[in-house]
């Protein structure tokens, strides 16, 4: 599945991405030349450990190209703010406590609630793409249906 991302945050994986490859890939097989040396490996916790962070760093460097290789960069600048779609700002108005707030609605890379920012693949998110200023968004919740109202959207 393709993410939407900023160009921002696609220029920080990307340079993530760099770092991994070209210090922390060598750093790893730097420490596992060096408990290799410690002895026997079947008993150098050392070894172990070094291989287990060796692994865990190719698997995020794999799972990184990967979303790189599929990343769509959204530009703020095209944005039609008559409906909602990732990177429009919403705000939204909860029926039932009559709580108004504003999200940001982001690829999943990007989500953090603290910050206001809601992946377009949550709940949420996926109930309000596509509303219009006015229109009603019915999301369903463990406690069942939720339903907001679009006060507003800008970018």
């Amino acid at each position: 599945m393709s993410e939407y991302v900023t160009r921002e945050t696609f220029d920080k994986m990307r340079e993530e991405l760099q770092r991994m490859k070209s210090v922390d890939r060598p750093a790893a097989s730097k420490a596992i030349g060096e408990a290799r040396e410690k002895g026997d490996l079947k008993e150098n916790a050392e070894y172990d450990a070094a291989k287990e962070a060796q692994g865990m760093l190719e698997a995020r460097i794999k799972q990184l190209e990967g979303v790189i290789s599929t990343a769509k960069i959204v530009d703020p600048n095209s944005i039609d703010t008559s409906k909602v779609s990732v990177l429009t700002k919403v705000t939204i108005t909860n029926l039932a406590s009559k709580k108004t707030v504003t999200y940001q609605i982001v690829g999943e890379k990007e989500a953090d609630l603290k910050s206001g920012k809601i992946s377009a693949s949550s709940p949420i998110g996926k109930g309000l793409l596509g509303k219009s200023k006015g229109e009603i968004a019915e999301v369903q919740a463990p406690t069942g249906v939720i339903k907001f109202r679009v006060e507003g959207i800008t970018i």
